[in-house]
């Protein structure tokens, strides 16, 4: 069996064009088909496992310096954020730095306007003190227009508080509003105006300050010229009985404004006791008809002994029965006949003045009567030592008869101004 297989072997060789006509053609092209498949399929697996075998060579020998690079690239945008984050923070950080400086300038401008409202008020109330002293004493007159220009003052308690300025009132916004409390548009316009109003309102009243006292100074000068044409010194009607004064010490401030202020009282004060001084001298004539003078104070010829002699008065023409009128407020210390001055009334107004009214008809008060200036003290008549009817007046300083017409002059020009 095994020496008849070459001799098979043989015999198909030899015999190739003996196979079965009757195999189909087409089955020659499924086997090519097959095998060109499996070849693509072969040569895919080949260049894929060759394209993995390059890939894995390349990861290994390649993979620290990509990673190194990514790891570059991450740390590069890791720094650019946080200086990007970092540079957020510092303008965040200087815009709420110029926002607290700019809200600590408007609360400190607003404290300033406050404190400045409150020193104006204070000064308001100084200046209504210096112009109720201005009207006090001989009325309120306003010829210089002082008082007319105060600014209108608030004294009464019961009315509101003055408003000071506040955020709200300037149209800043509320902490709740915002949640921090910055200034809105339009604030620093209305401070600025705010001080303005305050300036204008300050230069007012120093204005005020400077009239009362140009004023009073300017009385008090008229006050001295009466004075001096009287002949009277003024320290004879200085108060010597002294005064207890005192309270707590709170001082008002040392400024321009308060020096004035003390300034205008000071002027004020002297005016006052110029008023008062005045007030209290005869200055009034004591008849009220001006008759004229049919005798003057001096020497003169008696007219009884036609010899020079001292006439210690002033005579006034008058009508029999007029009234005789005290020149100044006084108390009458003689009301009875006197000899050569007949019926006479002697009244004393007090720092050593004293005027007299004789050759009356009538007497109208009684001895230790208060008499107001311009009261009547007797009636016209020719009695006593008289060649007809007229008054006889006298002024007397410490006893000492003084010429009557420097006080009547003196009246006239008051009664002028």
């Amino acid at each position: 069996m095994l020496s008849s297989r070459p001799d098979l072997l043989a015999q198909l060789r030899s015999e190739p064009a003996r196979l079965p006509a009757s195999r189909p053609s087409g089955a020659a092209e499924r086997v090519w088909v097959v095998r060109r498949r499996t070849l693509v399929i072969a040569a895919l697996a080949f260049g894929t496992l060759a394209l993995w075998a390059s890939a894995a060579t390349w990861f290994i020998v390649f993979r620290d310096e990509a990673l190194a690079r990514f790891m570059e690239r991450q740390a590069a945008m890791q720094y650019a954020y946080e200086e990007r984050v970092s540079a957020l923070r510092a303008r965040l950080d200087r815009v709420a730095t110029q926002k607290l400086l700019e809200q600590d300038g408007v609360e400190t401008r607003l404290a300033d306007l406050a404190g400045r409202q409150v020193a104006l008020e204070s000064r308001q109330a100084m200046l209504m003190g210096l112009a109720e002293q201005a009207g006090g004493a001989g009325g309120a007159t306003d010829e210089d227009g002082v008082l007319s220009a105060l600014p209108p003052a608030r004294p009464l308690p019961a009315r509101a508080p003055a408003p000071t300025p506040t955020p709200e009132s300037l149209g800043l916004r509320t902490e709740a509003e915002t949640g921090a409390r910055l200034p809105a548009p339009g604030v620093s316009a209305r401070m600025t105006a705010l001080g303005h109003a305050l300036d204008g309102f300050e230069a007012r009243q120093s204005l005020v300050v400077g009239r009362l006292a140009a004023r009073s100074r300017s009385e008090a000068a008229r006050l001295r010229g009466v004075m001096a044409e009287t002949g009277l010194d003024g320290g004879r009607f200085a108060d010597r009985r002294g005064g207890g004064i005192g309270g707590p010490l709170v001082p008002a401030g040392s400024g321009p404004f308060e020096t004035a202020v003390l300034q205008a009282q000071r002027d004020l004060g002297e005016r006052d006791a110029l008023r008062r001084i005045v007030g209290s001298l005869p200055l009034r004539r004591p008849v009220a008809v001006d008759g004229g003078l049919s005798s003057t104070f001096g020497y003169r010829s008696d007219p009884f002994t036609r010899g020079l002699a001292l006439h210690t008065g002033i005579d006034l023409r008058s009508e029999y029965g007029a009234p005789a009128r005290a020149t100044a407020a006084g108390t009458v210390t003689m009301a009875d006949y006197s000899g050569g001055y007949g019926n006479m009334v002697e009244v004393d107004h007090g720092h050593g003045l004293a005027t007299r009214y004789a050759h009356l008809s009538a007497i109208t008060v009684v001895p230790g009567q208060a008499v107001a200036a311009g009261q009547m003290v007797g009636r016209i008549g020719s009695t006593g030592r008289s060649t007809g009817t007229h008054l006889h007046y006298e002024t007397r300083i410490d006893g000492e008869p003084v010429d009557p017409q420097r006080f009547l002059r003196a009246g006239a020009r008051m009664a002028a101004r």
